[in-house]
């Protein structure tokens, strides 16, 4: 089939959703793949570029939607666009079902499919594919870079002969893609960040990338309303958001750089940096807006602007981070289209297969076949069934533990006496036809592996790794008996010891080189 991305016609758009490096992989999937000419011009992709890649380039978005049987984008098609689309043909970009009723009506009656990439399950299976925390990963770290460039200052501190600078101190409020990106971006250069959640369990976290996680004190009753889903933490109890505002107005007047990411799937920003807040805050302290498109976490966000108060606070309310480095957002977004694309042609001939009982697919698929397929019935987890609750133990009187004891031992010894016994009658037949010397030698290795199985046979497990390293490289003295028998006059004597050596020199070397990578391990870098 035929893969066509258009030109974005979104004001400030400059992401492509399908590069030079991408359009090559998808051809080993079967498909052709056509371009708008210029459409990733804005990212730094030229249109020699796709050529070079087996890219047709065609010079019109009517002539794009004629030609290709898959329509690859990244914003939803505006009203105009969306009338390009014919039966049969499919659309696959950022879609937001729930906010484009009408367009998604208008789409599904005019037969097109749609697979909006906003709408991908957050499963282990599909991350792949999930084109949200993409975009927000390159969101988060950009908003470390916005708030650098209006800060004015140094976020590491320094000391120098023109005196000392403290470092900047960053407090991130919403620790999920986002979150933890600025979290990440801001440690590595230098300041001291704070981060904030209402989901306890990501502390971890926080403090794993170096940064100090705000804890609040609450009830349980105080908790956040249901589980978290999607990824997202769910709307916060009126109590708890009481006591998190009150934490936020205690922190306000020492945070240099706040940035927000906080968003609740289906719903505007929650507020969470109010007026008085921003009020509190030191003269050239910035605020990056991550929520701003959604009415913004802070009461004086403007959407897609930067302000600065009266107090000299700068708020940056920009709604187009991942846009503004448009080479990676486009590199990261095509993979995740080129992914989506692979689960559709699963023979990897060029033809789509559209499963409707795959999860992914189905959670992602807002249109298809003449009708509206949003919302997506939940995901189908396998069910693991519920595990017996292990019966209790009885505790045994000291009587019958002695005696359970003394029932396994003499199972034991019983099974040992066989095995002597057996092995004897063997050792006994051996004797009968061979000559004395072989004998003795035969005795002593027998023996010796029978000592060798009961001291390995009775260690840890999580021993046999470092046991076998040093036993190994002690073991291997045999190397001697080799050297002495490879002088014999016998080829095959020679040819067995020098075999020997060989065998005998690996064991030596390994055992000692698996020894010191262990002991490694535990040694501080």
């Amino acid at each position: 089939m035929k893969i066509g991305a258009p030109k974005e016609i979104f004001e400030g758009e400059n992401r492509v959703a399908m590069t030079p490096e991408s359009a090559v992989q998808l051809i080993k999937l079967g498909h052709a793949c056509v371009i708008e000419t210029g459409a990733g011009a804005k990212a730094g992709f030229t249109d020699a570029a796709y050529e070079a890649a087996g890219v047709a380039v065609v010079p019109t978005a009517a002539a794009l939607y004629e030609a290709a049987d898959i329509v690859v984008k990244v914003r939803g098609p505006e009203a105009e666009e969306a009338k390009l689309l014919r039966a049969g043909q499919t659309l696959i970009s950022f879609f937001w079902p729930a906010q484009n009723a009408d367009l998604l009506a208008q789409v599904a009656a005019q037969g097109a499919t749609v697979v909006a990439m906003d709408m991908v399950p957050r499963i282990s299976r599909a991350q792949k594919m999930d084109a949200l925390s993409s975009m927000a990963n390159i969101a988060g770290y950009r908003a470390v870079i916005e708030a650098g460039n209006n800060f004015g200052r140094f976020f590491t501190g320094q000391v120098t002969a023109a005196g000392k600078v403290p470092p900047a101190k960053v407090l991130v409020v919403g620790a999920g893609v986002a979150g933890l990106a600025a979290i990440g971006t801001a440690t590595s250069l230098g300041a001291i960040v704070n981060a904030f959640d209402v989901r306890p369990e990501v502390a971890e976290q926080i403090e794993s990338m170096g940064a100090n996680f705000v804890f609040l004190e609450f009830d349980a009753s105080e908790l956040p309303d249901g589980a978290a889903t999607g990824g997202y933490a769910a709307p916060s109890s009126p109590a708890f958001a009481a006591k998190q505002l009150a934490k936020f107005r205690e922190l306000a007047p020492e945070m240099d750089i706040v940035i927000t990411t906080a968003l609740i799937p289906g719903r505007p920003a929650p507020k969470l940096w109010t007026t008085d807040m921003v009020a509190m805050m030191k003269p050239g302290s910035v605020i990056v807006d991550l929520a701003a498109e959604r009415g913004g976490n802070c009461d004086l966000t403007v959407p897609d602007q930067k302000i600065v108060t009266e107090n000299g606070v700068t708020i940056v309310g920009y709604t187009d981070f991942p846009s503004r480095m448009a080479a990676q957002a486009s590199t990261l977004y095509s993979n995740n289209i080129r992914h989506m694309l692979a689960d559709l042609t699963p023979k990897k001939d060029g033809v789509v297969a559209h499963n409707m009982e795959d999860d992914v697919i189905r959670g992602a698929t807002v249109a298809h076949a003449g009708a509206v397929t949003y919302p997506p019935p939940p995901p189908k987890v396998a069910a693991i069934a519920a595990a017996k609750p292990k019966e209790k133990v009885k505790e045994l009187t000291p009587e019958e533990r002695r005696a359970q004891e003394t029932a396994a031992f003499k199972a034991q010894t019983k099974q040992q006496v066989t095995l002597l016994a057996v092995g004897g009658a063997l050792i006994l037949a051996a004797g009968l036809v061979a000559p004395p010397s072989f004998m003795q030698h035969f005795i002593v290795f027998v023996l010796s592996v029978f000592i060798g199985f009961q001291v390995i046979w009775n260690v840890s497990h999580s021993l046999h790794t470092p046991l076998m390293a040093v036993t190994n490289a002690i073991s291997s003295i045999v190397i001697l008996g080799a050297l002495i028998q490879i002088g014999s006059s016998s080829f095959l004597i020679t040819l067995l010891a020098a075999l020997g050596v060989l065998m005998c020199a690996v064991n030596i070397f390994g055992g000692f080189l698996v020894t010191r990578r262990m002991l490694a391990m535990f040694q501080k870098s």
